[in-house]
């Protein structure tokens, strides 16, 4: 019998790489419907333009490094890639700013380090940080929920505002709820009224709040905790990272609110709010930027969960999954290290 060595993701189930990524972008179209339907036709014009960048430069680069193109580009990698960069993205961002996360995730951070299974970050992560970073403008543009929108986005307005711009009073009025407040993600406002002295109870009585969660965005964390629970019963990924995640920022957000609730949101608030759900199943999960033991990951979710309740309530960031996770990929190798499991019929040393 051959013995074979291969790259990471490796699972215990005989799925092909191909399968397995197919089956993770069918677990997050629940999230991406839901995502689509309070954010409108700009999410979806994001998403095909992220998915079709995407695939051009993973064809391109691998045609320069003489790798076969269509075997490679069946493996889904890249569009799982796309898909996230497409989702993280504001709906009415200009199309450049796909563009350029696109290219970056699959140049950079995936091939610049020898492709899938090689590379030591996220690469959807890397390219939204490098986004926020240098056009926080533009990637904190978020327009106001459909439900609550003072003016709706058609398709034809979607698409002029994204690869034509448009005026100052347009963008502002996309962003503005039926009650005239300006509109931002639910972790924004919190953390902005905060800086202005209001206390958590008297900011989330505005209409972007909904019984104490964001409006549009308790349900798209919903439904990508459905596809996640769903990705743990088919055995695509496996419940400890996403476990040590939630709980980890569970228990930070309940010692916060319990010490001082005028200044600290609540627990299930953080968990329902941002990309929480998205980043605990479908993107700390991913299984060659993670570590890889039982008790690693573990302690790889719970690292991001602290890491992410920091960020949110003490830094400049109001979502702060990307860089929780950017951080844990580095720190992933060292938790491997010293988490290693016991060698079966050896004693531990005391």
């Amino acid at each position: 019998m051959a013995f074979k060595i291969a790259s990471s993701p490796h699972l215990s189930r005989r799925f092909q790489t191909s399968t397995l990524m197919q089956r993770v972008l069918l677990c997050a179209l629940p999230g991406v419907a839901v995502q689509c339907y309070f954010f409108g036709w700009g999410t979806i014009i994001q998403l095909l333009l992220a998915i079709s960048v995407a695939l051009f430069c993973e064809a391109s680069v691998l045609t320069l490094r003489k790798r076969p193109v269509l075997a490679t580009l069946k493996d889904n990698s890249a569009l799982l890639t796309a898909l996230f960069i497409g989702i993280a993205v504001p709906p009415l961002a200009p199309w450049w700013l796909t563009v350029m996360g696109a290219m970056f995730a699959i140049i950079i951070v995936k091939h610049l380090y020898g492709g899938l299974g090689h590379n030591i970050f996220n690469p959807a992560m890397a390219a939204y940080v490098m986004l926020l970073i240098s056009f926080p403008v533009q990637m904190t543009s978020w327009v106001a929920p459909s439900v609550i929108a003072s003016q709706p986005l058609d398709i034809l307005a979607s698409l002029q505002m994204i690869f034509f711009g448009g005026t100052q009073a347009e963008i502002s009025a996309y962003k503005m709820g039926f009650d005239g407040i300006a509109m931002a993600t639910p972790l924004d406002t919190l953390k902005t009224d905060l800086a202005m002295g209001l206390t958590s109870t008297e900011s989330l009585t505005k209409s972007i709040f909904s019984d104490g969660y964001g409006v549009g965005w308790f349900w798209v964390n919903m439904a990508y905790l459905a596809g996640g629970l769903a990705m743990i019963k088919m055995k695509l990924i496996r419940w400890h990272i996403s476990v040590g995640l939630l709980g980890a920022l569970y228990v930070c957000a309940s010692i916060g609110f319990i010490l001082n609730p005028d200044t600290h949101a609540g627990p299930l608030f953080h968990l329902f709010s941002g990309a929480s759900m998205l980043a605990a199943f479908f993107i700390a999960t991913d299984p060659v930027t993670a570590a890889t033991s039982v008790r690693g990951r573990l302690l790889f979710g719970a690292l991001i969960g602290v890491l992410v309740y920091i960020i949110r309530t003490y830094g400049g960031y109001p979502d702060a999954y990307a860089f929780a996770i950017l951080l844990a990929n580095l720190c992933a190798p060292f938790i491997d290290h010293y988490m290693k499991p016991r060698t079966y019929g050896h004693r531990s040393r005391s």
